[in-house]
């Protein structure tokens, strides 16, 4: 009897930009122009976390082209403007935040979850201002947040927290800034640390999770951390989580690379889906006469 096929799980992996010339010449094919990197950069990645809207806020027909360049089966993860999450209490924005989510829409079955990351400046004192923007703002739309004061990782403010997202079903985003925090405390080293040294609490409270990898420049030195996190996503992932995976890097050009080798590390463990940059031909070696 033939046995049947493994289920293939729902993970996607990517960066935090697509439109990055660092990358020409290995990530991108040489002499791409920008106008392609989105295009080309969703023949490799499966998801982006848009890290750009936290800048910027998109018009409509820019959601459109996004959505015409890529794949149905691709993921963006926006990042809600600064507008509403770094300008004190979050309720005055609650209109602001709905329209974002109304135009991020415009991207259909290529929406994943949209994530508020908040300063380090909001804190556990903030706890009812926080409950109101999330029970207002809760749509059909995954969210996710991210919480950087130092407070959201202590008791009880962490089991309060966590309590609250898993009733919404609103993910908590996970940072990872473990691998720029170790060696070397020499000038360049300490520059690379733009992320704060948070703890990693590996906390589950909606149907998905959206982690953010904070990658050393130097690869090896992320091994450990990523084998810790192929066990972690093993189980979240038999478990039937939707994952999405975000590498960052100090070094901006090696972030993609490091993305790839965390995606065979994991598929040698996990039925998930094969990366579209596994499939493309490597470009020929042109030879020089000179």
């Amino acid at each position: 009897m033939t046995p049947l096929p493994e289920t293939i799980h729902d993970f996607y992996l990517g960066c935090a930009i697509w439109a990055y010339k660092g990358w020409l010449g290995d990530f991108f094919p040489p002499g791409s122009s920008a106008s392609e990197f989105l295009k080309l950069y969703a023949q490799r990645f499966t998801a982006v976390e848009v890290n750009a809207t936290f800048y910027s806020t998109p018009k409509p027909e820019t959601v459109q082209r996004w959505a015409a360049q890529t794949p149905e089966t691709f993921q963006f993860c926006p990042k809600f403007p600064q507008a509403v999450t770094h300008n004190g209490p979050l309720q005055p924005r609650i209109e602001t935040a709905i329209a974002f989510i109304q135009l991020m829409q415009g991207l259909g079955p290529r929406l994943g979850p949209i994530f508020a990351q908040l300063p380090p400046s909001y804190g556990p004192q903030n706890f009812s201002d926080l409950t109101t923007f999330l029970n207002a703002i809760q749509t059909t739309v995954p969210l996710a947040l991210e919480v950087r004061h130092p407070q959201w990782f202590q008791s009880p403010h962490a089991d309060r927290l966590n309590d609250l997202l898993a009733s919404l079903q609103i993910g908590r985003v996970l940072l990872d800034p473990r691998p720029i925090y170790q060696g070397s405390d020499d000038p360049q080293a300490q520059s690379q640390r733009r992320k704060p040294k948070l703890p990693l609490h590996p906390i589950i409270t909606a149907p998905f999770t959206v982690i953010r990898y904070i990658s050393h420049p130097q690869r090896a030195l992320n091994d450990t951390f990523l084998c810790d996190w192929v066990q972690t996503l093993q189980t979240w992932l038999d478990q039937g989580t939707r994952t999405y995976f975000f590498v960052h890097c100090p070094i901006e050009e090696k972030s993609p690379r490091t993305a790839q080798a965390f995606q065979h590390r994991l598929q040698d463990h996990v039925p998930i889906p094969g990366l579209p940059w596994d499939q493309l031909a490597e470009p020929p070696q042109q030879l020089n006469l000179f």
